[in-house]
């Protein structure tokens, strides 16, 4: 991907320095006891389990062969059997090694639940954190980035984070430990075996550090290709539908497995280097312990100390090197796991810091105005906007007013910049010139939080929640009473065909409201913003999802829902929007004409056109259809009559 063709997201991923020493500052500080108890008792069991080798080899040297005084290390002669039997030496051998298990068990537990409570605890805070600030970003950042790499940054990036700090920070400590304390038992022991035995470890220093160099933009490579897999598998499942209507599911198969052998390549390209690295790991062990088994033992048979080497070997002390060699062999074999999960893990703290760092384009003032009875005049002073600082211009100067209680309808081809016009209201995007005011505030010194309270808003792309359809009018008015949500519902026309569903309002309508039609969604969207009772309302393309009689029946409610607020409509048949106080005529995001619809019909403009070519000079529909319109809907709920949904 080249410069110009990334992201924010992307920009801001590279720039994370140091990730994973963030990750412990940010996250880890205030968890620190969990950490401190798991690494203490971790380090105490992993010296624990060092002790039954150094205690059977001396146990073979005093209490079996009597060849030498019983003695271990740090611990003062007078508190060990040197001067009893063999017998009293064999079991306080004995005991000691028991202690020793139970000691390493007990507290391997205690590591265990302090690890997994400081690594899980660190996970929910990232994910939560990372999903606020998600939540932050302006609807630019979402026009740009797809849900599925959203969704890797939540999920996938936040498990591997958790993942390193349980198991790899567990096998680093142990790891630690045991060349630490091999190290220490060994050169205590004898230091010119214990030179022999640790010759290989710089070579292991090395071989380490190539691998993780080799290794690191592979995992980076591998954790784009995960979330382009998300991407393309969210995508596919989410228009699952259209797949299916267009008999395209081969295509979509193709497109998948493209995606996911891509993510198998760079998975692959990353293995690969493990293949390479873990034999020789274990290779480099390996001959560790094969140069201390010759050594020694050529030592032991012969009495004499091969090459260079001086002194005596007892048969204690090279048992003793031969378990603690091994020892070894495992954990150093085990640190191409450690590697990898690191670099797994600081390609997902990257990309987790990189969203976190993504500076929000909508922002509060220090001091914002709260909001209180709105009384609904909202001004466009000369706004220009732009998706991207030094990208094209899409909305120019439009400049109008709207008094308390009016009705404003806003028309034009698609692509006019009706939507975006109305999104500056709600300050999902920021004008980039001029201002736009509520009561005279400009929105930018207003708090969010109180602007959006203000305004309803339904939107001609419903969204419904998986939950009930009461869970889904309440959504947003959560201490809303069953009466008020009813209410809410009969003023949308909503009321009669929820009452039909098998469990009326505690019915589950299913991701995205699938079960449901389309029309049935919409005037859910609309009852949630009934129970909103906000002071301006905005109503973008609100019914363009039912047919012409339910269209009818939801704008007589929509009619009075506007009678006392300022309402703008976006509206594409113009004969919902006729009776509006002003109509604005968009087109190539500037205002063009503007005027009651008699006005802009007399001056035979765009609007006349386009009001020509829907509707020519139908006039008012009478009563009688709305009430023919009430009762085709009520045969429909009966199953006696055709849907009018869709």
């Amino acid at each position: 991907m080249s410069a110009e063709e990334e992201s924010a997201f992307d920009v801001y991923r590279d720039r994370v320095d140091r990730p994973l020493y963030r990750l412990f500052t940010e996250y880890g500080l205030d968890k620190w006891p969990w950490l401190v108890l798991g690494m203490s008792a971790n380090v105490v069991a992993r010296g624990a389990s060092l002790l039954p080798p150094l205690v059977l080899g001396i146990a073979i040297d005093a209490a079996f062969t009597g060849n030498e005084p019983y003695t271990l290390p740090f611990v003062p002669a007078a508190w060990l059997p040197t001067t009893a039997p063999d017998e009293a030496q064999f079991w306080f051998s004995v005991w000691l090694i028991v202690g020793a298990f139970v000691v390493t068990a007990a507290l391997t537990w205690v590591y265990g639940v302090a690890a997994n409570n400081f690594a899980h605890r660190v996970m929910h805070d990232v994910r939560t954190d990372s999903y606020a600030k998600m939540q932050d970003l302006s609807m630019a950042f979402f026009d740009d980035k797809q849900t599925g790499e959203v969704m890797s940054v939540l999920n996938n990036d936040a498990t591997n984070l958790e993942r390193f700090l349980d198991d790899a920070l567990q096998n680093s400590v142990r790891l630690g430990v045991m060349l630490l304390g091999i190290g220490i038992v060994l050169f205590d022991a004898n230091a010119q075996l214990a030179a022999v035995t640790l010759v290989v470890v710089p070579g292991m220093i090395l071989f380490t550090y190539w691998f993780m160099k080799a290794v690191e933009p592979r995992y980076a490579a591998q954790r784009e290709a995960v979330a382009d897999l998300n991407t393309r598998l969210e995508n596919a499942l989410g228009g699952i539908q259209l797949v299916k209507t267009t008999g395209t599911e081969a295509y979509e198969t193709d497109r998948v497995r493209d995606t996911s052998h891509d993510y198998f390549r760079k998975t692959l390209a990353m293995l690969r280097l493990n293949y390479v690295y873990r034999p020789g790991m274990e290779l480099f062990a390996g001959i560790a312990f094969a140069t201390t088994f010759l050594v020694g033992g050529l030592w032991i048979v012969t009495g004499t100390a091969p090459g260079p080497l001086t002194g005596e070997l007892t048969a204690g002390t090279f048992v003793t090197f031969l378990f603690l060699t091994q020892r070894f062999v495992t954990p150093l074999a085990e640190v191409s796991n450690i590697v990898s999960q690191y670099e797994n893990a600081k390609a997902s703290c990257e990309r987790v810091f990189g969203l976190q760092d993504i500076p929000r384009d909508v922002t509060e003032v220090e001091d914002p105005v709260e909001l209180g009875d709105v009384e609904g005049d909202v001004e466009y002073d000369h706004v220009d906007f732009a998706y991207e600082a030094d990208g094209e211009t899409v909305l120019r100067d439009v400049d109008f007013e709207v008094a308390p209680g009016e009705t404003v309808a806003l028309v034009g081809p698609t692509g006019a910049g009706k939507s975006t016009l109305l999104k500056l209201l709600l300050r999902l995007y920021d004008v980039t010139g001029g201002a736009v005011r509520v009561d005279g505030h400009d929105v930018r010194e207003v708090s969010l939080r109180s602007l959006r309270e203000s305004v309803g808003y339904v939107s001609q792309d419903t969204y419904l929640f998986d939950g009930t359809v009461g869970e889904n009018i309440r959504y947003g008015r959560f201490d809303a009473d069953d009466d008020e949500v009813v209410e809410a519902a009969k003023a949308a026309e909503a009321h009669e065909f929820v009452s039909n569903l098998p469990d009326g309002y505690d019915t589950r309508i299913g991701e995205r409201g699938v079960k449901l039609s389309g029309g049935q969604r919409q005037r859910l969207s609309i009852a949630r913003v009934v129970l909103q009772d906000p002071d301006v309302l905005v109503l973008d393309e609100a019914t363009s999802a039912v047919d012409t009689e339910t269209e009818m029946l939801i704008q007589r409610s929509l009619d009075r829902l506007a009678e006392d607020r300022t309402t703008f409509v976006i509206a594409h048949r113009l004969s919902t929007v006729k009776d509006a106080d002003e109509v604005l005529v968009l087109e190539g995001g500037a205002v063009v004409e503007r005027g009651g619809h008699e006005e802009l019909l007399r001056a035979d403009g765009l609007y006349a056109k386009l009001w020509g070519v829907q509707a020519g000079e139908i006039e008012s529909l009478p009563e009688e259809f709305v009430e023919r319109a009430r009762r085709r809907q009520a045969e429909t709920l009966a199953g006696t009559g055709p849907s009018t949904d869709d």
